[in-house]
């Protein structure tokens, strides 16, 4: 339990103490400078530089630094009981701690990860959130989709290229594990859109239930009539105090500079819950969403739901004080045991010189009722979308409907509540994963797959029949966002909807309002099997996804299934019959 600036990251023998200390943030001083910059300049003459070849302008979908250089890191799954609000409370942690290691990159690394389970009765899997994975889809981490879970005791390897820039997580894809502590930041240094002084690095939001989550997840589907499972507390950096008694725990702090700018990388964790986050007596340009750099904003909060980053720069010109950072739970989209103002109180930022706890008052940040997403969101690479009339004879046109809860069975034969999306509830088969199955030419067995074998873009039209928002993510591609409706705007039109094709919003997590819809285009240039999901934990757990499984006769091109992936299934097949839990009896995601 500590903050991102205080991880202890293990590198291979191989890097040295100088290279570490190259890609960790180190506060800067930067004159300001406008967003006209000298061609050829560096991230030390301005923000909106890099290297002297790239800089923010250049397109990463089809060019960026190849540095050479490998960053390496040891992860260890562990069970491991820890206090973060002053409770003792079992969790499955990264190295023993919450949140796990920050990985820290520059952009054009390639990330080296030796992940090795320590757990006692639990397989995993580790998926790098927004990581782009171009023509490295089996190192996406999604367990019964591109491997076998990663059996107690074994270790795998993974290892792809930083093609993007920013800030991102990892966490495990193991069932509903993630929300038992299995996740930690990511931080990859390079260009931004618009000056600051020094990068305080990653912040991230999650919640803790007083239940394990696998034990969460159970009462979600079984419970009659489905509704949110209430958070006993909500963390920052994975810190807090205890709401009914303070002197327990501690609150997340840092450190402004008086008269600097600072860099914040916001990021949702969490299993159930959105956040508004702001700080009290300041403003905030947001100049990042995802992996995607925008135009920069100035707000005096933000709406973050789950899988979701933003990068926001805070100027400290306020008097030497300390501030209340307010992270406030949106009760219509999750739910807390105590959604009092003592909850919001969640951590604070001191500026140097400062002394004691915020005496601040605010002002409160509005309530999102409608859990929507940050609606000013104008990326700084432009890019222009083919337009369609998305009519229902485009073959380039994928139409899909999110059903609400249903009554099902399970393996077990347990009655369970599943969620259903483009007519089915995802089912994977750890022991056999989709990229084994699509080698094997079996096109018949991957779980409410979408084959789709051109290349080109596809538009998915996504509807959801029911109330509950769902923060939708997917796997291996930013998309581009064409028409996002509000709550209750029911069944979409496309002769009455206003499409977006230029330069529209592009991220990898967005949210699908409640009876509503949401319209979203992809460029298929990524050959793999990538997973499209709901990011609340219990959603997915009880079946909220579908396999895209993309230009298959080209994914074994850049894809091969080697020993190590090999031995990855055989040691797990060989534990799997022994586990004291017995089959799982969920979607396996």
């Amino acid at each position: 339990m500590r903050s991102s600036n205080s991880v202890i990251v293990f590198f291979s023998a191989l890097l040295t103490s100088c290279l570490a200390l190259s890609i960790a943030p180190q506060p800067r001083s930067i004159a300001p400078q406008p967003d006209h910059y000298p061609t050829k300049c560096t991230n030390d003459q301005s923000r909106l530089c890099w290297d002297g070849k790239y800089d923010i302008n250049t397109n990463y979908y089809t060019s960026g630094p190849r540095t050479g250089k490998t960053v390496r890191y040891n992860l260890e799954l562990k069970n491991v009981t820890l206090s973060p609000d002053g409770i003792p409370t079992q969790f499955l942690t990264i190295n023993g701690q919450i949140p796990g290691p920050t990985l820290y990159a520059n952009w054009g690394d390639t990330i080296e990860v030796h992940v090795t389970n320590k757990m006692h009765d639990n397989g995993t899997s580790i998926h790098w959130h927004g990581i782009r994975q171009l023509h490295t889809n089996k190192y996406d981490g999604a367990n019964g989709v591109t491997e076998c879970p990663l059996a107690p005791g074994d270790t795998k390897v993974y290892r792809f290229v930083a093609e993007q820039y920013g800030t991102s997580w990892y966490h495990s894809h193991y069932s509903v594990q993630y929300g038992d502590g299995a996740w930690g930041a990511i931080h990859i240094n390079g260009p931004a859109t618009s000056e600051y002084d020094i990068d305080l690095g990653t912040i991230t939001l999650s919640e803790i239930y007083n239940q394990t989550a696998f034990q969460t997840g159970f009462i979600s589907q079984t419970i009659e009539p489905p509704q949110p499972i209430p958070a006993r507390n909500i963390l920052i950096n994975g810190t807090n105090v205890n709401v009914q008694n303070p002197s327990l725990g501690k609150r997340f702090q840092t450190t402004f500079t008086p008269g600097k700018k600072h860099r914040l990388r916001f990021i949702n964790t969490a299993a159930d819950s959105v956040f508004v986050v702001s700080l009290d007596s300041h403003n905030m340009t947001v100049i990042q969403s995802d992996f995607v750099p925008i135009h920069p904003y100035t707000t005096d909060s933000i709406s973050i739901a789950i899988g979701q980053r933003y990068d926001v720069i805070i100027d400290a010109n306020q008097p030497v004080a300390s501030y209340w950072l307010r992270t406030v739970v949106q009760t219509n989209c999750g739910e807390t045991n105590d959604n009092t103002p003592e909850l919001n109180l969640t951590g604070f930022i001191a500026y140097k010189g400062s002394k004691g706890l915020p005496t601040t008052n605010g002002p409160l940040p509005p309530t999102n009722q409608d859990c929507h997403d940050e609606t000013q969101l104008v990326p700084y690479l432009p890019i222009q979308v083919p337009k369609t009339q998305l009519s229902s004879s485009d073959q380039s046109v994928v139409p899909m409907n999110v059903s609400g809860p249903v009554s099902d069975v399970n393996d077990l034969g347990d009655t369970v509540t599943r969620w259903r999306i483009h007519g089915a509830s995802i089912d994977v088969d750890w022991t056999y994963p989709t990229l084994q199955q699509l080698k094997d030419h079996n096109r018949t067995k991957p779980s409410n797959p979408i084959f789709l074998d051109k290349a080109g873009y596809t538009y998915w039209i996504i509807e959801n029949q029911f109330i509950a928002n769902h923060p939708i993510h997917l796997h291996g591609h930013d998309f581009n966002i064409i028409y996002q409706s509000g709550v209750n705007a029911g069944p979409f039109d496309p002769n009455s909807a206003v499409l977006n094709f230029n330069n529209p919003p592009r991220r990898d997590v967005a949210t699908l309002a409640g009876n509503g819809s949401l319209v979203i285009a992809f460029n298929l240039d990524n050959p793999g099997a990538w997973l499209l999901h709901c990011h609340i934990a219990w959603h997915v757990s009880q079946g909220l996804s579908v396999q895209l499984i993309e230009r298959q006769q080209d994914i074994f091109k850049y894809t091969t299934l080697d020993n190590a992936w090999e031995k990855t299934c055989t040691n797990f097949k060989k534990w799997y019959p022994t586990s004291i839990y017995g089959p799982k009896d969920d979607s396996g995601i």
